[in-house]
């Protein structure tokens, strides 16, 4: 059942999409729009055909923005949404990743190291943040909404971690969020990389609010022209079109195959994460990308889920039992003077 659950022709069609949408390339200019919109800087995520997969050139062009708007008299709010109608953003450019970590190159560094920076500048925004988080939000997706005042997901909203398949492991500050969520709910996500869907995403506490889509984009424009807003008017305003979400979570049951060694790194870092502040969980979670940068499994995991298609990682160890602690103590290690500082 668990491989049935794991392996169907709509899962792997899914994981053929959200990772496979990562070859496209354009021009970052185009790849993300950055305008002032009344007192509101809106940052449309501009790659369809991808999804809206991000990559370092669009992080290049976020980050300095929102510092500028953060201290410009005339901004008062953020709002972050992607376009298409499929994806607010399926996840960070994993092939390119791949690619320079194989052959050495700086990327394998950089990449992590600036989405990073990026995800901790939106968790310690002085204005108010809003992500539009409507269709797919995954991995890096989740990077640049989750850690903001405000999500909004809709009735398309698909949200999902799922590093484990890929021999990596939840970061973009999952170590931090997840086990804030209610019981186990993040421990069960981030092993499993579980998908979420529509209402549910809000009742486990990653959307603040549900709003349905047609609505959208009448709330946007309500958003972009208050008047100096504080964090109270911001919340009122989708408080008006939140739509009413019961608490009942649907019973989850799926448990997924993946990487032996992710799925310890995982265990450990939302172990650690509980008691960590962001800044701390983003400079241990860069010590994991690097440990998997390292190692063999993430490589394995692309081969298997982006290149050959195969669908069967041959993971190494391929048990938990083999996973030994010294290569667990080594990947939670300091980096010395390659340490992320923020």
């Amino acid at each position: 059942h668990l491989q049935r659950a794991l392996f169907s022709p709509r899962t792997l069609f899914s994981f053929a999409v959200f990772y496979g949408a990562f070859t496209f390339t354009s021009k970052a200019s185009s790849e993300v729009l950055l305008e002032r919109v009344g007192n509101a800087g809106v940052i449309t995520l501009n790659r369809p055909k991808a999804l809206n997969a991000l990559n370092l050139n669009m992080i290049r062009h976020i980050y300095p923005q929102l510092k500028k708007w953060e201290e410009d008299s005339e901004t008062d709010i953020v709002i972050i949404k992607g376009v298409g109608g499929k994806a607010f953003c399926a996840g960070g450019d994993i092939r390119a990743v791949t690619d320079a970590g194989k052959a050495g190159g700086p990327l394998a560094q950089d990449f992590f190291r600036e989405e990073y920076i990026l995800n901790n500048t939106i968790g310690t925004y002085k204005k108010p943040y809003v992500a539009l988080i409507d269709g797919i939000t995954m991995g890096g997706g989740v990077g640049l909404s989750v850690h903001g005042q405000f999500r909004v997901a809709t009735e398309k909203t698909v949200f999902a971690m799922p590093e484990t398949a890929i021999g990596l492991f939840p970061d973009v500050g999952g170590g931090f969020f997840l086990p804030r969520l209610r019981g186990k709910m993040g421990l069960f996500l981030a092993l499993t990389g579980f998908r979420l869907k529509g209402r549910d995403v809000q009742r486990v506490g990653v959307a603040t609010h549900f709003v349905q889509l047609d609505k959208v984009v009448a709330l946007e424009k309500d958003l972009e022209d208050l008047t100096s807003p504080s964090v109270r008017d911001v919340a009122d305003v989708l408080n008006s079109y939140q739509e009413q979400v019961d608490g009942t979570f649907h019973h989850l049951h799926i448990l997924s195959k993946m990487s032996p060694t992710s799925l310890k790194l995982t265990f450990r870092q939302l172990q650690l994460g509980a008691s960590l502040n962001l800044q701390e969980v983003l400079m241990m979670e860069y010590r994991l990308s690097q440990a998997c940068m390292r190692g063999h499994d993430f490589y394995e995991g692309v081969r298997a889920v982006l290149i050959d298609k195969d669908q069967s990682p041959k993971w190494k160890p391929s048990n938990l039992a083999e996973v030994t602690e010294q290569y667990m103590d080594e990947s939670f290690s300091s980096l010395g003077d390659k340490d992320l500082k923020l």
